[in-house]
């Protein structure tokens, strides 16, 4: 496979970060149209992993790196959810000594190690001409280190939490916000047979995205956003009120995990961090519960709230892609190639105002995408404002 090129040249893809439903459509048209165009395509495995951990010699088994993306497998692949080229969260440029590869070991021995120069050359190796990553802001930052590193990037952005800067959608955020509702409604029948708080915990580190678009759509009375620390007291008088009025005498809160109580921090469910330096969230969920069955009884005459406690965690990013994660990808897949047949590079697809363009592609470390709190969010109700919708961007989201 080493150094064969088509007549018209080789496209690298890969997928890096959290998987989501909406991936492989995306792989699916990239891939369609460069081979329609006489471009060869490399799927490349386990995210930036697959060009740090392969090694550069024809007769050696880099099946678990890389392989050819041809229009029969990519056909059947692209109706499926996740990613079938695997995912990782490895960054290149920061790979500490215990992950370097074992034949790379005698050239990096430092405790925080840059690849890049072997990345560059394993993409010489390939025959790539052009690099499609899709992923989140961590994943795409090491394709702008590679475009500022003169190599051919054009990039697709994906996040459930939909917090890529620069776009006003991101792969796998519609059917995150689907599922959620979905799964919401169906824990309500628990909820009001036993009289509960409910309370429903969603990814969200930095963007409460994924907390305020199920709410304003009635998935829950309440929301947790990671832009405004709460105050739990509020939080038990709210819902209380919420739960007095419901004929079935429940309420809701979601909660995104990046929420934060007012003079507290953000709750880790270890102390580990990744390579982009992100410790593992989870457990907002458990303290909000715990401290609401604490409060509840001062705003209930002194009797107490029991709580159901929901982590929907993997329940909203597996299985296949809803209607907009199936179209949207193919249309960042074509937006992507069409870069590619102009010639540019260092650009991303986007979704902007309704219509589909491209952007700097270092727009995503410019700065960090999350809700507007003064526009969006009612700090006292806890909740969406539910007024001046006129000319506001698609899904209330803007992405620049």
């Amino acid at each position: 496979m080493a150094n064969i090129k088509s007549n018209k040249g080789v496209i690298g893809i890969l997928t890096g970060g959290g998987d989501v439903p909406g991936l492989n459509p995306a792989i699916r048209a990239v891939t369609l149209r460069a081979l329609n165009e006489g471009y060869k395509v490399i799927g490349l495995k386990r995210g930036w992993a697959g060009l740090i951990e392969m090694v550069r010699d024809k007769e050696a088994d880099n099946s678990a790196h890389y392989c050819p993306l041809t229009e029969e497998f990519v056909r059947k692949a692209g109706r499926t959810g996740g990613t079938f080229l695997h995912t990782s969260r490895t960054r290149p440029s920061h790979i500490p000594l215990s992950a370097v590869p074992t034949h790379l070991r005698e050239f990096y021995k430092e405790k925080s190690n840059d690849l890049t120069p072997d990345v560059l050359k394993n993409l010489d190796f390939l025959g790539i001409d052009y690099l499609v990553p899709i992923g989140g802001d961590d994943t795409l930052s090491y394709g702008v280190h590679l475009h500022q590193q003169g190599f051919k990037v054009v990039a697709i952005p994906k996040t459930m939490d939909n917090d890529v800067p620069g776009t006003d959608y991101c792969i796998g955020f519609s059917t995150c916000v689907t599922r959620t509702i979905a799964l919401s409604n169906a824990l309500r029948t628990s909820a009001g047979s036993h009289e509960r708080f409910l309370v429903i915990e969603v990814f969200g580190r930095y963007a409460g995205f994924t907390a305020l678009l199920p709410t304003l759509a009635a998935a829950a009375d309440r929301c947790l956003i990671p832009e405004h620390p709460f105050d739990i007291e509020r939080l038990a008088e709210l819902l209380s009120q919420d739960r007095a009025e419901n004929a079935s005498n429940y309420a809701i809160v979601i909660v995104a995990e990046g929420a934060v109580p007012e003079g507290g921090d953000m709750v880790f469910s270890n102390q580990e961090t990744d390579m982009f330096g992100h410790k593992k969230l989870g457990g907002i969920g458990d303290l909000v519960s715990q401290k609401l069955k604490e409060f509840a009884p001062k705003y209930n005459n002194g009797r107490k709230v029991d709580v159901l406690n929901q982590k929907l965690g993997y329940l909203v990013r597996c299985g296949e892609p809803d209607a907009l994660d199936s179209i949207i990808p193919m249309a960042f897949g074509n937006i992507a190639f069409d870069l590619v047949l102009e010639g540019k590079s260092g650009r991303m697809a986007c979704l902007r105002k309704g219509e589909y363009d491209d952007v700097p592609l270092d727009v995503v470390t410019s700065h960090k995408k999350v809700v507007d709190i003064d526009t969006s969010y009612d700090r006292d109700r806890l909740r969406p404002l539910y007024s001046h919708f006129g000319r506001k961007p698609f899904l209330l989201i803007e992405g620049a």
